[in-house]
Order: C-alpha cells, then structure tokens, then sequence
C-alpha cells in the first residue's frame, strides 16, 4: 500500500485556500489533514498532525510566516517540507527560492502545482528507498532562516549565516545588515535592536550602534571586534563600556 503524506495548510484568505484545497485533493497520495488562518491555530495544527508537507503564506493576521517557522522550530521533531504560498512578485520569490523553500504563486497555476508535488514525491521516495529514517525535507529544526522587511516593505529572506553585523544608520535613523557577500541592506525604519537579537542567539549587541554575529568574532583587540573573513577588514566594531562587561562574561573574554 503506497504511503500518504499528510498535508495542511496555512493560509487566511479563504479563496485562495479552498482554491488550494481542491487541487490538492486531486492526488491520491496527499491527505489534507487541516486548515489553518493563523500562527497561532497553525501551531496548534502542526504540533497535532505533523504534517509531512506545509502549504504556508507569507502574511498571517498575527504574524509572517518565516515568524512562524521560527517559533517551531524547537518543536519539530519530523521531516516537513515547507512550501510558501505567496502573492508577492517574481523578485519575492527569487528571494524564497534562494533560501531553499519551494513556493506556489497565487492565483494557483495548476503545472506549477503538479511540478511542486512531483519534486516533493521524487525527493521523498528516492531518499526513503535509501535511507528510510531520513526522508527529504525543505525545512528542518536547525535551520536558522528569518524574514526581515526594507524601508519600501520589501520582504527579504536571510539565514544567520549570511550577515556579519548590524549597523545603525543614525542619518537615516534606521538599521542596516551587513552581508558576507560585501553589500548591504536597510531594514525598516521601526526594526529595534531587541528584534533584530531575537533573529537569532548568535546576534550579540556591543555598541548601541553596533550588533555582530558572534559566530565571525576573532578576538576583541583594544575594544575592537576582529572578524573572520570576509569581514577582516572592518575596523569600526567597537565594544563600548556599557556592553564590554557582558560581552565578556558571556563568551569567557579577557
């Protein structure tokens, strides 16, 4: 007997999702297990089905859906493939592509929709057939991928591992992230310091203008953090008084 994958969705515009839904009761091998319109209820969900597949929307009433994800993450013990169901353009999706989620456009296109299903069949049998306490998965807990939004709420996709610091940009009086491959971006003017070090633990405030990415710190030398490359050559990371102590007794520094 062949396997069912079980599937939900996560989605609060009701066309788009009884459009989804019926689709995806067109494959006999997925089993549409819920339905829900918000963070809140799609944690309930997930925790309660474990879904093999996730069909997931970018904007929620109570939250985006990368925030979602992160708020999970230590809750998901299985193999989910995770599928972001979007409206946003083709550069929104680019962004998504490039941080290994597979996305669905709305309106559905029913041959996108096909090769979606398809991928996630081939991957899943190929790997089980070779290891079958390894399925495939888009998505895991240790992944460490958050969303932020630009001064023009663009919505852009980063993993921890590509940012070196935070800078505050005190003449456009907003954050900026600096990125490993030598550019940078704004982030939107009410981002705080206090969310931008809930991205993720390894983001460290030393300065009130400054968080770093602990994960390229070197050394502090005279109060200056010396990164790993490519960020070797910044030398504006100052550790000020008022983070110094903390810095230090966190990370065991002299």
């Amino acid at each position: 007997m062949e396997k069912l994958y079980k599937v939900i969705i996560v989605d609060d515009d009701e066309y788009s999702a009884d459009s989804l839904c019926l689709e995806l009761k067109k494959y006999s091998r997925l089993s549409l297990e819920g339905l829900a319109r918000n963070g809140v209820n799609a944690k309930k969900l997930l925790e309660k089905v474990h879904p093999d597949l996730l069909f997931l929307d970018i904007e929620l009433p109570d939250m985006l859906g990368m925030e979602l994800l992160e708020q999970v993450r230590g809750g998901v013990t299985w193999n989910m493939q995770v599928v972001f169901y979007t409206a946003y353009d083709k550069y929104m999706i680019n962004a998504i592509r490039e941080s290994a989620f597979d996305y669905l456009l709305k309106p559905i296109d029913k041959k996108e929709l096909e090769i979606i299903i398809g991928r996630f069949m081939q991957k899943t049998e190929e790997t089980v057939s070779s290891s079958p306490m390894a399925p495939p998965c888009v998505y895991t807990p240790n992944e460490h991928t958050f969303m932020i939004s630009t001064p023009t709420n663009d919505l852009r996709i980063l993993r921890s591992t590509d940012i070196g610091f935070f800078r505050y940009n005190s003449e456009r009086k907003l954050w900026e992230v600096m990125l490993n491959n030598q550019s940078s971006l704004m982030l939107k003017k009410n981002t705080t310091a206090e969310q931008i070090k809930g991205y993720d633990a390894c983001f460290v405030q030393i300065h009130q203008s400054y968080i770093i990415n602990v994960n390229y710190l070197m050394m502090i030398k005279e109060n200056r953090c010396v990164m790993f490359p490519p960020f070797g050559n910044v030398t504006e990371l100052q550790v000020s008084k008022k983070y110094k102590k903390e810095l230090q007794e966190r990370f065991f520094l002299l």
